[in-house]
């Protein structure tokens, strides 16, 4: 029997000895990657922090002694060690488990994290937490893949060390989030690692305190003491975090497990807040994904044993990734029009900004993890006369909405907002779903909320945005579009004017955004098997939206159903009702979209099942409807 199949949970792990360790790492690694060939998730950050999983489960009573992963992708290993082994295989599958920490899931899992930065917040309100009900437990924030770029984490040092706040904060430096980290920040760290005099005089000490321990802890730890009072001397730097109240330890080698443990075992003891600085490599462990790690962030299927991943179908058989379609027009528009500028919050690969970034270097700006940074530059560019293109997540640009707010839209300034992966994303689940964003956006005066049926209209409505001199919000979803051939010219789209896709009687459709595409096909096979043909509309815009359209549809048909890939709750279909209400309507309203609820993970085609708006929940509605 391994290891590994010994450990059921933490308590399993710390009946080993010490000695045993590095073997655990090895079959926990090969585990991961065994799993992730056959069942794809983020597999780069779980690789670089398995040394590290398996010390602190080691060195820290979990789960009394809480663990806050920050970014939650690295946590696999975490995991597999703590009860979810036998079920891994079901990771990120309907009805399995979550890819990232979830307290529902696991005790162990302490604080949801599928968003980055907010450990160091969290770990400081438990720290209050077990203060002020007298417990005592240690509190490990392990913040890492860029998390430490974005803003919260930057409060959060500054309020915990001040606050004396008794947690451990753990920086997981892999020089990446998913593209290679950006910023001042990252240089310092890097200044930190490579300091050969401070580099040398941290092994010594390390190694003579070490010899030092058959003489008795205090002499040990006096010793240490001194070293830390003689960082300064050999590296002016070093004191960053210092200089915001925490007790600084490292850089140590995030992938010797030994020192990794026997550092945590001596330093959890020490009241206050201390930062542990690990250097460790994403993707370790395995060769591809050491040397291409924004490539096997999160891989899909591949052979464990030559590293090949399954291939793609030819691009030329299938239609291109909206996100592609984004990346591609934007280059167009930067050529066209040297006022264009891409930004983005350290997702440049994972919404094909790379491509503007590659073409020309001086227009596109990764900022790192940093949401309100990217929004608020933005609109500083904006009031300089450049025209930004500001790429954001739909989930993440949750965390900047003050920003849009105050700082673009009370100045009416010209920002295009493109929100990939709106709607319903699929594997990733509850924390990355985009269903707030018609709903926020289109509360917000001087917004245009818009979004394309299809990747044809995706290039329109930048174009259209582009031409427009006021904020723009855009949604499309994660995905593949509809054409082969979409790479059309441009064209200017009349902004809040819907579209009348097909004819009907009775029943009228309204959609928004590519859920269209389906809406069409369900009409169309009532119609084949019915006779009866629902009139369908794609309304393309939330704000301004298209009210006498629907006040034509609200003179001619019984019935109106609304489809939208987001929350209903003031999203396109509350939109339509807030124009049915000075209109005569006395027919019936139906509303397909995401309930007020969060939805868990699964593929995109079992979530639309869930939450009513698949293609055979439009059929049947339609049909009931007809009926």
């Amino acid at each position: 029997m391994s290891l590994l199949e010994q450990i059921e949970f933490p308590a399993d792990l710390r009946k080993l000895s010490i000695e045993q360790l590095p073997q655990v790492c090895k079959e926990l690694r090969d585990f991961i990657i065994d799993e992730s060939s056959r069942n794809p998730g983020h597999f780069g950050a779980s690789l670089g922090t398995v040394e590290l999983t398996v010390a602190l489960h080691y060195a820290f009573n979990t789960p009394e002694d809480r663990l806050i992963w920050d970014v939650g992708h690295q946590a696999y290993g975490h995991k597999i060690l703590t009860g979810r082994k036998k079920n891994f295989d079901t990771n990120r599958k309907f009805g399995g488990l979550s890819g990232f920490p979830n307290p529902q899931e696991s005790n162990y899992d302490s604080f949801v994290a599928g968003h980055a930065s907010i450990s160091i917040s969290a770990a400081t309100g438990m720290a209050i937490a077990a203060k002020a009900k007298g417990e005592n437990r240690q509190i490990v924030a392990i913040i890492g893949d860029g998390a430490l770029t974005g803003g919260e984490a930057f409060e959060a040092l500054d309020y915990a060390g001040g606050s004396k706040a008794n947690i451990l904060v753990i920086l997981n430096d892999n020089d990446m989030a998913i593209d290679a980290n950006v910023g001042g920040l990252h240089q310092y760290l890097i200044d930190v690692i490579t300091s050969p005099s401070y580099n040398r005089f941290r092994d010594k000490t390390w190694n003579f305190s070490t010899k030092l321990s058959q003489f008795g802890p205090d002499l040990r730890e006096l010793f240490k003491k001194m070293g830390r009072g003689l960082k300064s001397l050999f590296f002016k730097e070093s004191n960053l975090f210092e200089s915001l109240g925490f007790r600084y330890f490292g850089p140590i080698d995030g992938h010797n497990v030994f020192q990794l443990t026997r550092t945590l075992q001596d330093i959890q003891h020490i009241p206050g807040p201390k930062i542990l600085h690990i250097h460790t490599q994403k993707g370790k462990g395995f060769k591809p994904a050491e040397e291409e790690q924004t490539e096997w962030h999160a891989p899909r299927k591949f052979d464990k044993e030559t590293g090949e991943m399954i291939p793609l179908p030819d691009k030329n058989t299938i239609p291109p990734k909206y996100q592609e379609v984004f990346g591609e027009t934007l280059l167009e528009l930067a050529q066209k029009d040297e006022r264009v500028m891409g930004v983005t919050p350290a997702m440049a690969t994972g919404c094909s900004m790379n491509i503007l970034m590659k073409k020309m270097p001086n227009r596109a700006f990764d900022v790192g993890i940093a949401e309100q940074h990217a929004v608020t530059m933005s609109a500083g560019m904006a009031k300089e006369g450049l025209i930004p293109f500001c790429n954001i997540y739909s989930t993440f640009m949750q965390r900047a909405y003050d920003q849009v707010i105050h700082d673009v839209a009370l100045q009416n300034l010209h920002v295009v907002f493109c929100l990939d992966r709106a709607g319903l994303v699929g594997a990733d689940g509850v924390t990355h779903h985009g269903l707030f964003d018609i709903p926020y956006m289109r509360a917000i005066p001087n917004m245009i909320v818009a979004a394309p049926m299809n990747e044809i209209e995706l290039r329109n409505m930048m174009f259209t945005a582009y031409s427009t001199p006021q904020p723009f919000a855009i949604r499309y979803p994660r995905g593949n579009g509809e054409y082969l051939q979409w790479h059309s010219e441009m064209q200017l789209m009349e902004i809040g004017k819907a579209e009348q896709l097909r004819s009907g009687e009775k029943v009228a459709v309204l959609t928004i955004g590519t859920v269209g595409n389906t809406a069409m096909k369900a009409v169309d096979k009532v119609y084949t098997e019915t006779g009866k043909m629902a009139a369908l509309f794609n309304f393309r815009w939330v704000k301004p939206i298209d009210s006498e359209t629907i006040k034509t549809i609200a003179q001619s048909f019984e019935t109106i159903i609304t489809i939208e890939d987001g929350l209903i709750a003031g999203g396109f279909g509350s939109a339509v009702l807030e124009e049915l209400e000075s209109t005569n309507f006395a027919g019936t309203v139906v509303r397909l979209g995401v309930h007020d609820e969060f939805v868990p993970h699964g593929t995109q085609q079992e979530l639309y099942k869930i939450c009513g708006f698949d293609f055979d929940s439009i059929v049947q509605q339609i049909e009931t409807s007809i009926k």
